[in-house]
């Protein structure tokens, strides 16, 4: 039931975002300083401006709303930080060392280093146990478990203190039995002490991802289980009426039972939400294909969606440990507004991965922070205001900044201040754009195709720079891009991944067969029922339930996979035709060739059940004329270039336009907790959807944009 209010929370390494919707179309943006020694501090403050903001006590915000969504870096952080809990493995005999082995595969960069280290391990080897046991590819048991040595194990795991275990057999995809009967041990030897197994966290072929992805599991579900009880209790002591709800890493919540067990599907909970966002901005553009990027004060985020559909991960190193559940594909750079600048042992300039943080922060915020930063480069270069940052409630020190910037970076390379400060804007930029082009045209899309969503505090004013680096011509910055992860939680709605192995030729004669066709229906068709009884213990009745279905294929004798989507309802001839002409086309968009006459067998499937929840929507803004000039509030001294001369900027007031505006570059456009650099040859629209429309002058997609008047009734 709709209820007055709907709070959506993201929690970055800087600052907390909050994205309060007020039905029937309002939107509020809060931002606090993150407290990553415990999350309630955040949200408390937060709350405490939105009480103060609207008017109205937190506890009849609380008891108001229909759903409080926490997007969270709490089990990343946990595994960057090396902060997990301490992991005993039960694995076959013979396999204890398959996760220093891996494969023999070393990350990409760096497999001819001799010198590279290895992964630090999340499970030491004398907690890696043996068990005789065996189970074939066929599901039949060659060897019975021996149970004794399981309890011996559950014996050792005591005494050593162990708070969390995983276990993973092989085949136990073809037949979990000795795994389960092995945790049924151990939850008797061991109350209190976390349990998972490979057949229920990642259910496919694969064994060192499987095990992987368990022995990360087990590592973080009890930090994430500790950190969810008490974001639980704190709502509920504030009149909290429905379970919170939290993001996972493959773009959909989940209530906060599935977070304390899954929590590998958390590791990306908080930019898993940027691409639903994106969307929602794009589509009054009708754009469907999207690059959603978020700079914030730590990280820089990038997304691609591509015919409404975001690309997910599966099988990928994630941080140096493989992770096989469906993650969206973010991929996260350490270059954000608190990013680093320094000269390194070479003597040339780098910007980052370190960062400020929200503690001490840039120098320019006075809290302590003595190490340049690009905040500190973009107030140097004239693009921030010192006096309007978070609508005035931090002043920034330019002066300090300058010095900072001197001492560290000018002085050190013998070039001027204003070359230091666009140095480090220029490197952050290029840093930026190798990772945009990671998820785009080493994924096989030209990013050219796809316009570019603007998602954080600090992306405003290095967005034109990007899309001029990546030819992109058309930019999309809506006037919640500094929380625009949070909002994309409050429009999201649930879903639960389910997985199954059913390894099986699927080409010619094969696929026609009518046991084939039965047996993959019936798989999906079992996988569907368990995600209609999740979902409906939720809440959800069958008319707001969808499946989704896409199966892993490959050519006989390979050892990677493409993934295809699958129609609903049971499979025939044609259907399944149609599965493997999209699979040859896949294949040839990521490898430049397809072999339509090779055969092709079935790996996996997955089966992803959508509870559709009620949309908040942007209220729309009063349209007024093409000039801007009512919003205009002065000029002010910017540089866009190294050795360009500083220009008299226009400078906007964003909350002073109203759609149908028009302002030509150079300009800055200032938002409360964000602002757009318009660089020259840019020019911004702002749609009635509260979007600002961003164009290369004398492009296509301005000549689109005037031809539409970015207004569509």
């Amino acid at each position: 039931m709709q209820g007055k209010y709907r709070l959506g929370i993201d929690a970055g390494g800087t600052f907390t975002d909050f994205i309060l919707a007020e039905y029937p179309g309002k939107i509020h943006l809060f931002k606090a300083p993150s407290s990553p020694q415990d999350g309630t501090i955040a949200i408390s403050n937060g709350l405490a401006q939105i009480s103060a903001a609207l008017g109205v006590p937190v506890e009849t915000i609380i008891g108001e709303a229909d759903l409080y969504i926490n997007g969270t870096t709490v089990a990343l952080n946990a595994l960057i930080e090396k902060k997990g809990v301490k992991v005993g493995l039960l694995c076959t005999a013979g396999h204890e060392d398959s996760m220093e082995i891996r494969l023999g595969h070393k990350e990409e960069g760096f497999r001819y280093d001799a010198d590279y280290p290895p992964a630090f391990m999340l499970v030491p080897r004398r907690l890696r146990v043996p068990v005789n046991e065996r189970v074939l590819s066929d599901g039949s048991v060659r060897q019975a478990m021996d149970e004794d040595e399981v309890r011996a194990a559950a014996e050792l795991f005591r005494r050593e203190g162990v708070e969390s275990v995983a276990v993973s057999f092989l085949w136990s995809v073809a037949n979990p039995a000795h795994e389960l009967r092995a945790a049924e041990i151990l939850r008797e030897m061991l109350p209190g002490v976390f349990i998972c197994t490979g057949c229920e966290v990642y259910p496919q072929i694969r064994e060192y991802t499987r095990t992987s992805t368990t022995v990360v599991n087990a590592y973080l579900s009890p930090v994430m289980g500790r950190y969810v009880s008490h974001i639980d209790e704190y709502f509920e002591k504030i009149g909290a009426r429905h379970p919170v709800r939290y993001f996972q890493s493959n773009g959909g919540l989940a209530v906060g039972g599935t977070m304390r067990t899954r929590a590998v599907n958390a590791i990306n909970s908080g930019p898993a939400s940027a691409p639903q966002a994106g969307l929602f901005v794009a589509r009054p553009f009708g754009i469907d294909n999207v690059i959603t990027v978020d700079m914030g004060g730590t990280s820089f985020d990038i997304t691609l969606t591509r015919n409404g559909q975001t690309n997910l991960n599966k099988n990928v190193d994630f941080l140096r440990y493989r992770i096989g559940v469906p993650m969206i594909q973010v991929e996260t750079l350490g270059a954000g507004g608190g990013s680093i600048a320094r000269i390194n042992e070479l003597g040339m300039l780098e910007v980052g991965p370190e960062s400020a943080g929200a503690m001490p922060g840039p120098v320019c915020y006075g809290k302590g922070g003595v190490k340049p930063t690009v905040t500190d480069a973009n107030l140097v270069l004239g693009y921030l205001n010192p006096d309007r940052i978070l609508g005035g409630s931090i002043r920034l020190n330019r002066e300090a900044a300058i010095e900072a910037i001197r001492r560290d970076v000018a002085d050190p390379l013998g070039i001027s201040v204003e070359k230091a400060a666009h140095g480090i804007s220029t490197i952050v930029n290029i840093n930026m754009v190798n990772g945009i082009r990671r998820v785009s045209i080493e994924r096989g899309y030209d990013p050219r195709d796809f316009a570019l969503i603007c998602a954080g505090g600090a992306a405003g004013m290095h967005i034109c720079a990007l899309a001029d680096e990546m030819g992109i011509d058309t930019v999309l910055v809506p006037k919640v891009a500094s929380g625009l992860c949070a909002f994309g939680q409050i429009i999201s709605d649930m879903k639960y991944t389910y997985l199954a192995s059913l390894p099986m030729r699927l080409d010619g004669v094969y696929g026609e067969q009518a046991d084939v066709m039965a047996r993959l229906t019936a798989r999906f068709a079992e996988l569907e029922e368990q995600g209609r009884t999740a979902l409906m213990s939720d809440g959800f009745s069958d008319g707001e339930i969808e499946f989704r279905r896409s199966v892993e294929l490959r050519y006989l004798g390979q050892v990677h996979e493409c993934t295809v989507e699958v129609p609903a309802g049971p499979l025939n001839r044609d259907r399944i035709h149609a599965i493997l002409t999209a699979f040859h086309r896949r294949y040839e968009d990521l490898y430049t060739y397809s072999e339509p006459h090779s055969p092709v067998e079935l790996v996996n499937l997955e089966v992803t059940a959508i509870g559709h929840v009620s949309k908040p929507r942007l209220p729309d803004l009063p349209v007024g004329d093409r000039e801007a000039g009512a919003a205009l509030t002065g000029r002010r001294p910017a540089l866009f270039g190294g050795d360009a001369d500083w220009q008299a900027t226009p400078v906007y007031d964003g909350a002073k336009m109203v759609g149908g505006n028009h302002v030509a570059g150079p300009a800055i456009i200032e938002e409360a907790t964000t602002n757009v650099v318009l660089l020259p040859g840019w020019q911004a629209t702002l749609h009635v959807s509260g979007t600002y429309l961003l164009t290369r002058t004398g492009s296509a997609a301005a000549a689109r944009a005037q031809q539409a008047d970015a207004v569509p009734a």
